[in-house]
């Protein structure tokens, strides 16, 4: 996956978590298998603490969808540390293809709608953070 300004939201700390989403996965997708526990560690450390940036935005804004969204990070969250569990257990190859084939278009898929929608919502509401 490669980062665009088309994937921009126009929150600047979001795309700023989005970049680093993006260069995180790729790290993972291009790790060896020795490196691959720590890439994916990491790219699982950062998504906690994006997730929670973003969830601050929405408390603060008052975001209409902030149940569904944060609902959705939790569902993401619990499946990470289900495939974790895996890796854990050594199961590798599994993980490696959730990270190349399910994380991307989660990815985006996610950013199209929840996280679109909780930019526009902040900007609309005269959110004024970076």
């Amino acid at each position: 996956m490669q980062w665009t300004d088309d994937l921009m939201v126009g929150v600047g700390f979001i795309d700023a978590d989005h970049e680093e989403f993006v260069h995180q996965l790729n790290a993972a997708i291009a790790a060896d298998d020795a490196a691959f526990p720590a890439a994916f560690a990491a790219l699982a450390e950062h998504t906690r603490a994006h997730f929670a940036r973003e969830e601050v935005l929405m408390d603060e804004t008052g975001f209409f969808a902030t149940a569904i969204h944060k609902g959705e990070h939790r569902r993401v969250l619990a499946e990470v540390e289900h495939f974790a569990d895996h890796l854990a257990r050594g199961n590798l190859a599994f993980v490696r293809a959730y990270v190349a084939e399910r994380l991307p278009d989660w990815f985006l898929q996610h950013r199209n709608t929840m996280d679109q929608a909780t930019a526009a919502f902040a900007m609309q509401r005269g959110w004024q953070g970076e």
